[in-house]
């Protein structure tokens, strides 16, 4: 097997100590090894990179493990060509599993060019992901704390969630104000009703009237303030994530590469049904902007986790479950498709009820984010607006299958089917 690193490193990261074993080739064609351990603070880490720098380092492989080699790869991401990789790809023999042969195993296949490396974006794109996943574990955890709150006016027998389409919308908070404070009149209640819901008084009357005693106005007092702070932090963070959008610092890399800025990207995202500029900013901050970085849409898709496994052996195909992929672009196109499906006489919208009425609309939504992934693909390849096709557009592939089809269907029903071409008129 041909050596393609004559130097090479591969560490083996842990919470408080990284193994690293340094392997090159010398003169006379014979392979040694060095293998040292280092603290990972970082005086330690700083110190390993000094130390790799005189040994003549210049192409280091790690393994992923949680958060660990994050600051490793922050302190020395200028110094050497860092190589992140899958755990699963770099499995040792069963029954030699240390730190010193993990990290003598990993340089051992780094100097053969057996790894492949993990997508790991420039420090402004890693900033802009930590803000965008922080800001979906708050709305996650928003939600979450609205349906205890929906299942505490159950407890207390007030059916506010079965006339109100949102208890948390304007009309549902003042109530919830007024509950809170003591207020138990159901008349008194539903008459702060605002705009639409005024023309549900009588039913708000009947859902108002409930046995709300004191351990219900605690919890709800508190849920309601826990709510709030969970607002406030989304709203900054919304602040902050345009901030960050629209600086030099985030937008000047892909100019390098031709790619269009962050905020610009934003822009041509949301001309696409079912994506505002929330999950623009979310998808982006996963994927980037430079598409060049992605053979084709369908390696985008395999990476995303959006497309079919493959599982097969003997000629049988087991399984076609997707894999795991990035799950916060999963969530991202998955919001993003389910909002298209419910726009009017677009494409997305006829590929989704296609697929539903067949398969399911769990699955519809799957295949929705594949396909939302390959237009945000060539968008941002090809840097054009969205071309809306039209609902009808599946039905123009190919006529004539879909003529034999319905010929089919109507046959079912016991009729007898003739088709003629109708003439042309002059």
């Amino acid at each position: 097997m041909d050596i393609v690193n004559q130097v090479c490193a591969g560490l083996d990261v842990h919470k408080q100590s990284v193994s690293v074993c340094v392997r090159k080739v010398e003169g006379n064609g014979k392979v040694s090894s060095v293998v040292r351990e280092f603290s990972t603070m970082t005086e330690g880490i700083l110190q390993m990179g000094d130390w790799m720098a005189l040994q003549g380092v210049k192409r280091v492989a790690m393994e992923s493990t949680g958060v660990y080699w994050k600051p490793i790869w922050n302190l020395l991401e200028d110094r050497f060509e860092l190589m992140l990789c899958n755990a699963r790809d770099v499995k040792n023999v069963p029954g030699r599993k240390t730190d010193t042969k993990d990290c003598q195993w990993l340089v051992q296949l780094l100097q053969y060019g057996l790894l492949s490396g993990s997508f790991i974006p420039p420090r402004p794109q890693r900033e802009l992901r930590d803000l965008t996943r922080h800001r979906a574990q708050l709305t996650g955890e928003h939600t979450r704390v609205a349906n205890r709150m929906a299942k505490t006016l159950e407890d207390a027998n007030i059916k506010l969630a079965s006339v109100a389409s949102d208890i948390l919308g304007k009309s549902g908070r003042l109530m919830l104000e007024a509950i809170i404070a003591g207020q138990t009149d159901s008349e008194q209640l539903a008459d702060l009703a605002q705009h639409k819901m005024r023309g549900k008084i009588p039913e708000l009357k009947k859902a108002l009237l409930g046995r709300v005693n004191e351990h219900h106005r605690f919890m709800l007092q508190m849920l309601f303030d826990h709510l709030a702070y969970l607002e406030k932090g989304i709203d900054d963070l919304e602040r902050r994530i345009q901030e960050v959008l629209s600086s030099d610092t985030l937008n000047k890399t892909p100019k390098e590469n031709d790619a269009l800025p962050f905020d610009q990207a934003v822009t041509l995202l949301s001309t696409i049904p079912g994506v505002d500029a929330c999950t623009a900013a979310s998808i982006l901050a996963e994927t980037g902007t430079d598409m060049k970085q992605f053979p084709s849409p369908a390696h985008l898709a395999s990476w995303a986790g959006v497309c079919p496994g493959n599982n097969e052996s003997a000629g049988k195909r087991k399984s076609g479950k997707t894999t795991h992929g990035n799950r916060w672009l999963k969530r991202a196109l998955s919001q993003a498709a389910w909002a298209a499906s419910h726009t009017k006489n677009t494409y997305l919208n006829a590929q989704y009820h296609r697929i539903a009425h067949r398969r399911g609309r769990k699955r519809a939504v799957v295949s929705l984010s594949h396909t939302l992934l390959t237009i945000i693909y060539q968008l941002l390849y090809q840097q054009i607006e969205y071309c809306e096709l039209g609902p009808d557009f599946l039905n123009t592939i190919d006529p004539k299958n879909r003529l034999r089809y319905h010929k089919k269907q109507i046959e079912k029903l016991g009729f007898k089917v003739t088709l003629e071409i109708p003439e042309m008129v002059a």
